[in-house]
């Protein structure tokens, strides 16, 4: 089963750095994500990186390219979400990205943001960039 990819990953494979090219490693072998890591990406590539509308879906194609459809935001989503971020104690949006791991089937959990090696159910965080 390919890996969840959080967003983090994608917004590190902008950067020119050994962490930029760790992550497009990440990324080339593909994974999967929902429509909140493509929403986040937009987002921080404008809000943060300052890039054009244009080159912002240039990196949203690129990355469409590189991963399996993304999983859509649905109810059964949101109500997963909240009972992890209820019963775990992990933030709403965060416990999101989970939900879609653990709803996609994924084993790996690619993410900074849980604690590395933390297990939900029968998917695994993992932090590449440690």
């Amino acid at each position: 089963m390919k890996p969840f990819l959080d967003t983090n990953i994608f917004v590190y494979a902008q950067e020119e750095s050994a962490r930029g090219d760790q992550a497009r490693e990440i990324v080339a072998d593909g994974g999967i994500v929902s429509v909140q890591v493509l929403n986040e990406l937009t987002s921080v590539l404008r809000r943060k990186l300052k890039r054009s509308w244009s080159e912002v879906a240039a990196v949203i194609d690129d990355v469409r390219a590189a991963i399996d459809e993304a999983l859509p935001l649905t109810l059964s989503l949101h109500l997963s979400a909240l009972e992890f971020a209820r019963d775990h104690n992990v933030a709403f949006y965060d416990a999101l990205i989970l939900a879609a791991a653990i709803e996609a089937g994924c084993e790996t959990l690619f993410s900074e943001d849980f604690q590395h090696g933390r297990r939900f159910r029968d998917c695994a965080i993992v932090n590449p960039f440690l």
